[in-house]
């Protein structure tokens, strides 16, 4: 504000803003005319209100006359349209009556002719059956005649067969209990030649003819470089009870043979032993143990050799030795190397018993697939044809055998 729009009331001498009045004045004459407006603004929305209300009710009057007149013409329209629709239907149904009466009549003879076949089968079933009632009682009447006139016969045969068989198992069970005991040593003598062959094949394992002297097999020790290193004597027994005297009848033996070593293979160990060990120079042990101590036995024998070979003393040597391998000392190295042999054996036939599990278990999953893959391949070839599928050799017969068709 300056001092210029400040003027003083000469009446009063009071000072007068003068824009201020100015401005004041002028904002009530806009208010007035804004006011003087809105009335009139107002005026013309209810005059356009009561013209757009009676332009309404024109247009309603005027569309509701229309419409009138459309019901009127859809309504000929439609009443003409359906009699038609009703002729044709009813039409259809006398049309479709006649052919379900028509069905009717071939579902009651279709019926008739059902009762009759069923009743000409239970007759002829009836005739069948009498006829094979005729004929079985005929052929048992046969069949009884002819057992009546053989049964004593047969009687008397099956008597004598049930006798001469009796006679016949009580010879065999007899010969059976002789002969077990010989039966079962034998087996040990094969088992124990034929794994003596095929765990040293450059050795030479020779068998005691059956009643001859002495024990069973000599192993006669080999290496690359020389022949006979040793000998080793075996003899099987497998009895109930072990008898000690036959330490003493196998010492005889090991002197008339020559042999060096001695090992007693027995199914029931000595009293108070209860693995294997030495009895007056012979080793006694299960047949079990008896692999372990055939792989000891056979190195020791070697390294003997190859030490007498090196000694000028041989006849002082040899003492020496047999004192040694007669020795506690001996046979507690022995023990010891059997058993790390026995453990090491057990672990592999653990092993062994893991891996045919295992391959049991690999061959039955191959052989379900390998079912399962045929038939797949027999169902889709019997849908398809036999000539829809290519040919695999591998799922067919091979040539020469039926497929079981004729």
């Amino acid at each position: 504000m300056t001092s210029s729009d400040i003027i003083e009331c000469p009446k009063c001498g009071q000072s007068i803003d003068v824009s201020s009045a100015l401005t004041e004045r002028l904002r009530k004459e806009n208010e007035a005319m804004l006011a003087k407006e809105r009335m009139e603004l107002k005026k013309t929305e209810e005059a356009l209100a009561a013209r757009a209300a009676d332009l309404d009710d024109v247009v309603a009057k005027q569309l509701q006359e229309r419409m009138a007149a459309e019901r009127k013409t859809l309504r000929t329209e439609l009443e003409k349209e359906t009699a038609d629709q009703v002729k044709a239907m009813k039409e259809e149904l006398d049309e479709k009556s006649a052919k379900v009466k028509e069905l009717n009549r071939l579902k009651a003879e279709h019926g008739k002719l059902e009762r009759q076949m069923q009743e000409m089968a239970e007759e002829y079933e009836v005739r069948a059956q009498q006829k094979i009632a005729a004929e079985v009682q005929r052929v048992k009447a046969e069949a009884a005649l002819k057992a009546e006139e053989n049964a004593q016969m047969k009687l008397r045969d099956r008597e004598k067969t049930i006798e001469d068989l009796k006679v016949a198992l009580q010879a065999a069970n007899k010969r059976a209990e002789q002969g077990s005991m010989q039966l079962q040593g034998e087996v040990q003598e094969l088992a124990i030649e034929e794994w003596l062959e095929s765990a040293f094949p450059l050795d030479t394992i020779e068998e005691i003819k059956k009643g001859a002297r002495g024990g069973d097999c000599i192993q006669q020790v080999n290496t690359r470089s020389k022949l006979r290193c040793g000998t080793i004597y075996y003899e099987s027994k497998r009895t109930k009870s072990f008898q000690p005297s036959w330490v003493g009848k196998f010492k005889e033996d090991m002197r008339e043979k020559g042999a060096d070593v001695g090992v007693l293979v027995t199914e029931t160990m000595p009293s108070g032993m209860e693995s294997m060990g030495q009895i007056d120079g012979i080793w006694i042990c299960t047949f079990n143990e008896f692999k372990s101590l055939a792989v000891v036995l056979r190195a020791m024998v070697i390294k003997l050799d190859m030490a007498v070979a090196s000694s000028h003393n041989r006849g002082e040597k040899m003492g020496m030795l047999y004192d040694y391998m007669t020795g506690p000392e001996f046979k507690l190295t022995i023990e010891s190397i059997v058993e790390g042999i026995g453990s090491m054996h057990a672990d592999l036939e653990s092993e062994k018993r893991s891996m045919r599990r295992i391959w049991k278990k690999r061959e039955k999953q191959i052989e379900k697939v390998i079912l399962s893959t045929t038939d797949m391949y027999g169902a889709i070839q019997g849908i398809a044809g036999l000539k829809a599928l290519p040919s695999m050799s591998a799922l067919e017969l091979p040539e020469g055998e039926d497929d079981g068709e004729d």
